[in-house]
């Protein structure tokens, strides 16, 4: 047996704290690491102790198992948990904590060894008697065989995966697929196997000890994602008959029985429509949706890995009862109506409702930086009720009512999304997304002309209370007068749409809308505005920072850019200017890139990586590349002039800037 006094986790962000608070409920002093992009993370304000791995991405901070295997000696740790993502799964780096005395809070190496290669993987479950997707041999594959599905044999999170659905495409799919799994793995070798279509993702939570215990703590469905990543997850997966469920729970069992497996692990399936199920994978680790199993089950996954890492057996030979219905989000800072473009900045609010039935797992707090070396996501919502009804109204209320201000998010989609029609009869499959998304991110029937109308009356009593407003001011011969109408003008972010807003105050001090019959100001204060809109009255809160404003109101919030008055020309951009989307990295070049070449219309032209997803910046239309200021390694910000194109007046535009997929 083993006590374990001093805990390094070995990642950073929302799963550190995730791990640290559970530490702190069993007296276990915590030890984060961190890179310089991270030296102010909450993870490290939340640590006990804290060791710094010099340098910013992860390949020389989070992926130095040598560095972090150093900072835990240095600290004094007696044990590593790896968290997710990063080292969690690498079989090598659980062999060197290992080595050098400390516990490992995670599956024996041979397990994780096992299981690492997707393909290997398979070829163990099909001993094992678990279904599984016949492979198919893309040198042989035809017509037939289509849609394929082309996946990394290592690594996860959508890296390498390629959907090919003509066959044409197959050689050129399968060199991008490999050259990506390369990139991000080390590992070139990509496998194929038939492509389901409205497949279901659904997986099974496993614990095990060394004591020949293995429970199946029920099932989650994970289907609701984006670029192969997940959006919305549940426990447990609704509307599988019980036979099924009861498959997958010995099929998950059979799996980690094979290998020998101790600790938390997920095995994951793809449930066909006709209700089939098929094996994908075995994560060796703690998933991102561990609380949902955790909420229905009423565990502590992390008390109970770190249990028996200390050589404990589970607390009995089957698991606790489950009961209800949780539902997760993952809140991520990205833009979905924008290709799902991860967004960077100050994050000024992060708050979200607390009640009986939410959680809330995060690793940023107001006042916090979200930058571009790592994954854009913010923080997971949790809801428990008895029943899904419950548990998806709840989620979906508290995300609504959150106050959240900075960088785009995806909170609007994640409402919409729990209040879809399909989601709420639990049609779900791995597409929700392609047939939805384009309403989903559509304005819906809100009403941003009156919270554009309660930031100007705000910001008209905060410049009469503070003195920094519309005090008489002269242009020329023209003069603007307090008491005369006044207007202000708002930009809508992100979808751009701007409101004039005229109002005046009057001798009484408070400011009123000028020509808006209907409406009354019963109240208005420079962070917060009550208004009458015929039988309805109405609260708006508002916070501010430099030129924007944010307005929370009931069942919606709204950011607005406030304008000058007048167009400044010198912010126009001359015709065929390719500007970086986003801070980020240049990666790599067309090959013979260079001023005066000749481009074609949508031909990928550079390639711009960050927070986990590259862009390809393309070619607008065909024509003559004039100008090129990037350059493999240049580090850009958003609106950096990357290149120019001369367009032939006769070509078909196309988008300038296509993601990847996200890792």
């Amino acid at each position: 047996m083993t006590t374990i006094t001093t805990l390094l986790v070995a990642n950073r962000g929302e799963i550190a704290c995730r791990i640290f608070r559970t530490c702190r409920d069993l007296g276990i002093t915590t030890v984060a690491v961190y890179s310089d992009a991270d030296a102010d993370a909450l993870h490290v304000r939340e640590a006990d102790l804290a060791v710094r791995l010099p340098g910013s991405a992860p390949a020389e901070t989070y992926l130095r198992g040598d560095l972090v295997v150093a900072a835990a000696l240095a600290a004094g740790a007696d044990a590593v948990h790896p968290g997710y993502g990063f080292l969690s799964e690498n079989a090598a780096f659980a062999a060197a904590v290992q080595d050098a005395g400390l516990t490992w809070v995670g599956p024996p190496v041979k397990a994780i060894e096992l299981m690492a290669s997707k393909t290997r993987a398979k070829e163990l479950m099909a001993g094992a008697g678990v279904p599984l997707l016949a492979p198919v041999d893309p040198a042989t594959a035809g017509a037939d065989d289509l849609p394929l599905l082309l996946k990394a044999a290592s690594g996860g999170g959508g890296r390498g995966m390629r959907i090919v659905r003509e066959l044409a495409a197959l050689p050129s799919e399968l060199l991008a697929a490999a050259a990506e799994a390369a990139s991000a793995f080390g590992d070139g070798e990509v496998f194929a196997e038939p492509y389901v279509e409205r497949g279901r993702h659904v997986e099974v939570q496993v614990m095990a000890d060394a004591y020949d215990t293995v429970w199946a703590l029920g099932t989650r469905d994970c289907s609701l994602q984006r670029r192969h990543q997940k959006v919305i997850e549940e426990a447990p997966a609704p509307g599988l008959e019980d036979a099924l469920r009861t498959r997958l729970h010995d099929a998950a069992v059979a799996a980690a029985r094979a290998v020998g497996y101790r600790g938390a692990g997920t095995v994951e399936f793809l449930v066909s429509a006709e209700g089939r199920p098929y094996f994908l994978e075995m994560n060796t680790r703690l998933q991102v949706e561990h609380p949902v199993t955790e909420a229905v089950f009423g565990v502590d996954l992390v008390a109970l890995q770190l249990r028996v890492a200390e050589g404990e057996p589970l607390p009995a030979p089957a698991p606790p009862s489950a009961s209800g219905h949780a539902v997760e989000a993952r809140l991520y800072a990205e833009d979905p109506a924008r290709d799902w473009q991860p967004q960077t900045g100050a994050l000024l609010t992060l708050e979200v409702p607390e009640g009986p039935g939410l959680r809330l797992d995060t690793g940023y707090v107001g006042g916090d930086t979200i930058g571009v070396h790592y994954d854009p996501m913010l923080a997971k919502v949790i809801a428990h009720a008895p029943t899904r009804t419950e548990a998806v109204r709840l989620l979906a209320g508290a995300l609504e009512r959150a106050r959240i201000h900075g960088p785009v998010t995806n909170r609007a989609l994640l409402v919409r999304s729990l209040r879809h029609p399909d989601f709420v009869a639990a049609r779900l499959d791995t597409g929700f997304y392609d047939r939805h998304l384009a309403d989903l991110t559509t304005p819906g029937p809100g009403d941003p002309a009156t919270a554009a109308l309660a930031a100007t009356l705000a910001e008209a009593v905060r410049a009469t209370t503070y003195g920094t407003g519309p005090a008489p001011t002269r242009f020329g011969a023209w003069r603007n007068v307090p008491s005369q109408p006044q207007l202000k003008r708002y930009r809508s972010e992100p979808d751009g749409t701007e409101h004039e807003i005229a109002y005046r105050t009057p001798r009484t001090g408070t400011p009123e809308p000028y020509d808006a019959p209907g409406v009354r100001v019963l109240a208005a204060t420079p962070d917060r505005v009550i208004l009458e809109l015929g039988d309805l009255t109405r609260h708006f809160s508002l916070t501010r920072d430099s030129d924007r404003v944010y307005v929370d109101t009931a069942g919606a919030s709204y950011t607005f850019t406030a304008l000058p008055r007048f167009t400044d020309p010198a912010t126009q951009t001359d015709p065929g200017s390719l500007l970086a989307p986003m801070p980020g990295t240049v990666v790599r070049l067309a090959e013979g890139l260079t001023a005066g070449a000749a481009v074609e219309a949508g031909q990928p032209l550079i390639w711009l990586e960050a927070m986990k997803m590259e862009h390809r910046i393309l070619a607008p239309a065909s024509g003559t590349l004039t100008a090129l200021h990037a350059a493999p390694g240049d580090q850009v910000e958003v609106g950096a002039l990357l290149a120019v194109v001369q367009e032939d007046l006769d070509a078909t535009p196309v988008p300038a800037s296509v993601p990847e997929e996200t890792a």
